[in-house]
């Protein structure tokens, strides 16, 4: 039963992080495909540069929802200290762990839009802010410098997962704070790094476009 419980947060999780949240508001106010535009991602900052920092604000806040959101549905769910897979106890933060990474990648890979979503960065934030509101905080500070230091969307958010990695680090081994969190960080921030690839690539080549730029 407990182990039927974990199956229904991990696809639950998923479908909310599946839901196209920039492409839907895209589609709402501008009566476009934001698929199409730019990057052709769906998360903030391709709306940004398509429909500007309003609507970029709106889907950076919907889509942070959705970390908190399956955070917090693991919670109701299991409702109990663990789950028992097999032989196997799983604890319940270990849970909402995976329900976060649930939703992040369904976030990226979303099945309602063909599995194309955006690169994870608000999704992972939001879990993070339900799960420990520190590390979120410090990761998102970096996030907002290095963009306003360097102008480049992809660097400020690559620069704010690993800070909340890095921050996890310390606080896991010398406050004895959950190793989940720190797994967390780890799994989130390296996924989201791969999914910047293409953005490190054209910022090692100096062909990456800044995010005041707009969309083409």
């Amino acid at each position: 039963m407990f182990a039927t419980e974990f199956l229904v947060v991990l696809i639950a999780s998923y479908l909310i992080g599946s839901i196209p949240i920039g492409y839907l508001i895209a589609r709402r106010k501008a009566k476009i495909d934001i698929t199409t535009h730019g990057s052709g991602r769906t998360g903030a900052t391709n709306v940004l540069r398509t429909l500007g920092r309003k609507m970029a604000a709106l889907v950076a806040f919907m889509d942070m929802l959705k970390g908190v959101a399956a955070v917090c549905l693991a919670g109701v769910v299991i409702g109990h200290e663990f789950v028992l897979i097999g032989d196997y106890h799983m604890g319940l933060l270990m849970v909402q762990v995976m329900a976060a990474l649930a939703a992040v990648a369904g976030h990226i890979f979303p099945v309602f839009n063909r599995f194309k979503g955006g690169r994870g960065v608000a999704t992972f934030f939001g879990g993070f802010i339900a799960l420990y509101p520190l590390a979120a905080i410090f990761g998102g500070e970096i996030f907002i410098i290095s963009i306003g230091l360097t102008g480049f969307a992809s660097l400020g958010s690559i620069a704010g997962v690993t800070g909340a990695y890095a921050i996890m680090i310390p606080l896991s081994l010398m406050s004895g704070l959950p190793v989940e969190y720190l797994i967390y960080s780890l799994v989130g921030a390296v996924v989201i790094i791969i999914m910047h690839r293409d953005n490190i690539q054209r910022l090692i080549a100096g062909k990456e476009r800044k995010i005041s730029e707009k969309a083409r």
